[in-house]
């Protein structure tokens, strides 16, 4: 035993402390990679002014008084404490106050840019009033308008000339972990044509309908514009264009830099990554679909997700007049990747109930603007290719080219509009078809608003009330000999945010075709009988949140039974798994959180006397 004294005693402990000092920093001492660099700050770490300055952390005046003494934000904010349904009815009433859409539009997106968690809150409070805000039709003005509703970036821009470093630009998103990525080019944007750069509203608003509606965090997602060039001068020498100006790249260029852009989502992201293709030119986005479809996790919404919704107010469509999908004749004005992603998926209906690929293509028909798609035997029509997707369904028979004579010679019992053109279904149009038919379905679908073939008023007027009408924007009710019709919204929303939840949940590595059909059956069958009633063919808008999940749930067990799920182990209820997946709208707690020991072993050990020797073994 060696008697060591006080003083002794702190100066080991000092070395000691030194010591272990020296050791801990030759311990961590390594190089930091992408794998263990933080992506940003730790939630703990941020205080005061940053605090407040980042939207997804952010409560405004929802911080308590705790939070705003522990957080250093105390008298950075008013003195009241307002709770989040106080600030949501704020939101509203100066939503109310604006005098018009597009001004609608840039506040909600400045309150994204400020508060995210209030601006999913108030999005999914008030779906039916606010997703023809935040997404079509004013989308499409907003895009028109981008130079002046831009503020900041919500994504990444990638352009033509980033080719050979795309990777290294994906490393720069912040977030590591991104589940679903909404991509564009800008080609053709809703029915607005080449809007470049200015189509990143797309991605943008889509996205946002992903949380929303189906729950998927916002920080799982990412926005991507693929900037290469725009035909559109009127856009480009906007003094106030945002993207390259320079005409569009093509060829093998344009695929060489679409196949470097999915490598490296994979490489950055994994495979399960869900890239959702959106607005690209019908050239395009055919071909990108059978090229990335099977190799890669992807779908378009435009082809896939547009068909989809339309088949589902089909069911619903059906259930009223009593027909099956077989017994119809269908003509489709427009022969676009719209058009013929609905024909493709209404042929592949037709086919599960039964008929034979011949006999279901044979009930399908097409118009395009250079009149009915049809092989004379002798000579093709006048005018405009019969190649393409629209190929299958190419008749024999005369060219027409006036739309109402058309309708004549078909004889359809669907008039299904994808042409962008406004007002094409006019007064001879709409009134041959209640000649035809005792209830004529009518889809308009053309988006914005102002490209509809008609509108809902219109529809019901001049088929004397009998018709079936459905639309791609919203039109109000319309009240025709004393009833009152409810004309439903073929709204893509009622899909593709539900086969993107069950992806990501599910962590599926391919977007199967299957799926869309799945999801528009599970759609035309939440529709109830009081909705056909009233003239709707798809459920309410404000139902849309828990549409999503059962058709999600639906998905979800098809992909863990078709062993095409990579999330394990299996859950048992695939409803419950899909709803633990969601984003929590409710803010975080920021005050400290403390918790009590027993008194024994929290108070401090000291010293008995201070002027005592202690005895220590040696």
């Amino acid at each position: 035993m060696t008697s060591i004294s006080l003083r002794n005693i702190r100066c080991l402990l000092s070395n000691y402390r030194h010591l272990r000092c020296l050791q801990q920093q030759q311990r961590y001492a390594v190089t930091v990679t992408d794998e263990y660099r933080p992506s940003t700050k730790s939630r703990s770490s941020l205080k005061g002014v940053e605090l407040l300055r980042n939207p997804a952390l952010n409560k405004g005046m929802a911080f308590t008084l705790e939070e705003r003494q522990h957080m250093g934000i105390h008298g950075l904010l008013p003195p009241a404490i307002l709770s989040q349904d106080i600030q949501a009815l704020r939101v509203m009433i100066n939503f109310h106050r604006m005098n018009n859409d597009l001004d609608r539009y840039s506040e909600l997106m400045n309150l994204s840019d400020r508060n995210e968690k209030l601006f999913y809150r108030v999005i999914a409070d008030n779906l039916e009033e606010l997703i023809p805000i935040v997404y079509t039709p004013t989308v499409g003005l907003a895009c028109q308008k981008y130079g002046l509703v831009f503020k900041r970036p919500r994504g990444l821009f990638i352009t033509i000339h980033d080719k050979g470093h795309i990777y290294d630009i994906l490393c720069n998103w912040t977030e590591q972990h991104v589940k679903a990525i909404v991509v564009t080019d800008g080609e053709r944007i809703l029915g607005l044509g080449d809007l470049g750069a200015f189509g990143m509203g797309i991605p943008v608003g889509k996205l946002q309908l992903y949380t929303a509606i189906a729950g998927i965090p916002p920080q799982d997602c990412l926005p991507i514009m693929l900037d290469v060039g725009t035909n559109n001068e009127e856009i480009s020498s906007n003094p106030l264009y945002i993207g390259l100006r320079q005409k569009r790249v093509t060829g093998k260029e344009y695929e060489e830099f679409l196949d470097e852009f999915m490598e490296a989502v994979v490489q950055r992201f994994g495979w399960n990554c869900l890239v959702q293709f959106e607005d690209f030119a019908s050239q395009n986005a055919y071909r990108l679909l059978e090229r990335y479809q099977k190799q890669f996790c992807t779908f378009n919404d435009d082809i896939q997700g547009t068909a989809a919704v339309v088949l589902a107010g089909l069911f619903g469509a059906l259930r009223i007049s009593g027909k099956k999908l077989i017994e119809n004749t269908y003509l489709f004005v427009g022969a676009g990747q719209a058009a013929c992603g609905i024909a493709d998926l209404i042929t592949h209906a037709m086919i599960r109930e039964g008929a034979s690929e011949e006999e279901a293509k044979s009930r399908i028909w097409m118009y395009d603007v250079h009149g009915l798609i049809v092989d004379s035997g002798v000579k093709s029509r006048p005018q405009g290719d019969l190649d393409g997707p629209k190929a299958p369904y190419v008749k024999k028979g005369k060219p027409i080219k006036d739309l109402t004579q058309v309708v004549d010679f078909v004889k359809p019992t669907v008039l299904l509009g994808a042409s962008g053109v406004g007002r094409l279904f006019h007064e001879g149009v709409l009134k041959k078809m209640a000649d035809i038919n005792e209830r004529p379905v009518i889809f308009a679908l053309s988006n914005p608003t102002s490209r509809a073939e008609c509108t809902a008023e219109e529809a019901y007027r001049e088929t004397d009330g009998r018709c079936i009408f459905a639309s791609g924007s919203p039109f109000k009710s319309v009240v025709y000999n004393g009833k009152t019709f409810h004309p439903g919204q073929g709204n893509n929303a009622y899909i593709f945010p539900a086969v993107a939840l069950a992806t990501v949940a599910c962590a599926a590595r391919h977007v199967e075709e299957d799926m869309f059909l799945m999801a528009a059956q599970k759609l035309g069958s939440l529709v109830n009988q009081e909705d056909l009633d009233d003239g709707r063919v798809y459920p309410p808008v404000e139902t849309i949140h828990e549409v999503t999940i059962k058709i999600a749930a639906h998905l979800a067990e098809h992909l863990y039974n078709t062993k095409k799920a990579w999330n394990y182990p299996e859950p048992e209820n695939k409803e419950e798994f899909i709803r633990m997946q969601l984003y929590d709208t409710s803010y975080e707690y920021f005050g400290s959180k403390t918790w009590e020991w027993p008194e024994k072993h929290s108070k401090s050990r000291t010293v008995p006397t201070m002027d005592e020797n202690i005895i220590l073994d040696a």
